[in-house]
Order: C-alpha cells, then sequence, then structure tokens
C-alpha cells in the first residue's frame, strides 16, 4: 500500500501582525522533524504543499534537514487545495452577529495573545456556527466547501500515485481534519474537538491502495517528545 504522510506545519506567530511566519520555535520543529525522518529512512516519492508561508516554510526545514543526511528530496509541489481555511475571514464573517451574547468578543480578537483561553473558547463558538453552514455570509468559503477543495486536493495525488509511493504534504491542522472527517466519516464538529490537539510538525499517515484510503495513524510527535523539551511541542 501507499502512504501518505499528513504534517502539520511548525508553530507559526500567534498574536503577531502576520500569523504566517514560523516562529523561532516552529523553525525549529521543523529541523527536528527532518533529523528525525531521516534517521527512520524515509524517503519520499512526492512532497506537497499548500501555498502558505509557514507550510512551505515547514516543508523546507524539513526537507533540508534530510538532504544534508543524505537522503533524495523531491521538488517541493505547491497545491492550494492544501491550504487552511481564511480563519480571519470566518471570524470576521460571523462575529458581528455573535455580540449580543459575546460583548467582549471584539477586545478578545484584537488582544488573544494575552487572552488565549478566551480567544480559545471563543473560536471555539465561532468554528461551531461556522460548521452549522448557518450563518454563511456570500463571498465567505463554507466548511463544505473548504472540504470539497480538501478532498479534491486528494483526490489528485491519488490519481497521480502509484500504491508503492510515500507522498508528504506539508499542510495545516483544519485540512487534516477535513481529511480525517471525510475518510473516517467522524461529524464534523467530533473532527474539531480532534483538531484542538494537533501538534505543530505531527505526523498523520494515511494508507490508500487506488482510491481507498484509511487512517494508518494520527498526531505522531514522538520527533519533539524524545527531546524532552516541553516548548516545543506547541498547538498554534
Amino acid at each position: 500500500m501507499g502512504s501518505i504522510y499528513l504534517i502539520r506545519h511548525g508553530q507559526a506567530s500567534f498574536g503577531a501582525d502576520d500569523y504566517d511566519v514560523l516562529s523561532p520555535n516552529g523553525v525549529r520543529q521543523a529541523q527536528v522533524l527532518g533529523d528525525h525522518l531521516a534517521a527512520l529512512g524515509i524517503v519520499f516519492d512526492r512532497c506537497l504543499s499548500g501555498d502558505l508561508r509557514r507550510q512551505q516554510d515547514t516543508a523546507t526545514g524539513a526537507l533540508d534537514r534530510m538532504s544534508v543526511a543524505g537522503l533524495p528530496v523531491p521538488e517541493l509541489e505547491i497545491d492550494s487545495a492544501f491550504n487552511e481555511f481564511d480563519a480571519d475571514a470566518v471570524i470576521r464573517a460571523l462575529v458581528p452577529d455573535m455580540l449580543s451574547e459575546e460583548p467582549e468578543a471584539l477586545d478578545i480578537l484584537r488582544n488573544a495573545a494575552q487572552n488565549r483561553a478566551e480567544f480559545q473558547r471563543l473560536f471555539v463558538l465561532i468554528i461551531e456556527r461556522w460548521l452549522s453552514g448557518r450563518y454563511d455570509p456570500p463571498g465567505l468559503e463554507s466548511w463544505q466547501g473548504f472540504v470539497e477543495r480538501v478532498q479534491a486536493g486528494l483526490h489528485r495525488i491519488l490519481e497521480q500515485a502509484d500504491n508503492t509511493q510515500k507522498v508528504a504534504v506539508f499542510t495545516s491542522g483544519g485540512t487534516i481534519t477535513a481529511l480525517l472527517h471525510l475518510i473516517t466519516q467522524v461529524p464534523a464538529r467530533q473532527a474539531f474537538e480532534l483538531n484542538w490537539q494537533i501538534v505543530n510538525t505531527s505526523l498523520n499517515q494515511l494508507k490508500f491502495r487506488g482510491r481507498e484510503v484509511a487512517l494508518a495513524s494520527f498526531n505522531s510527535h514522538v520527533h519533539l517528545q524524545l527531546l524532552k523539551t516541553p516548548d516545543l511541542i506547541t498547538f498554534r
């Protein structure tokens, strides 16, 4: 059977003006991942990424370490199907109707880095509204539209692969969640409960034969655990 490794990007810059930049911790996580994959002797036939900077930089960081270790690495391919959903757009679209119930929402969102617990509580509520499909304004990518986009990317991989290939996809937590929802048929809300547990640079392995796909492992981050450095285990 073939394997698809879904790899979440390294820690991004939560609370900064530009989230789509790896933090110094995120850069280190990518390097540690690359060293781990090299130690396992894993050779990828293809490597893909969404077009977000944090996804591509995680891929580059890991693949560079694999190359230094002497493993052949394929050229990184870009497929925007594996982009994260636009969380900022979802927040902007859905928060206004929540202000009567959450009057402090705007202040929490403006100061997310200083209000991490409250931000997460509020973000969960926003995502639940988005998943329901009842609140989406015109022009916002719906949950169903997001799932269909990600599914199309998966189908493109399967159409071009044979049953012996190893394919790496450097992507994001929401994208991995959508694929879990598709492959395991877990309801969307339960899939997002798993989303909150996905560690930066974790490995999630799919096995495939033709168009048949199964989940083989979820959220493996042993490469970070072995270093016994708790600061390297992050979720955003």
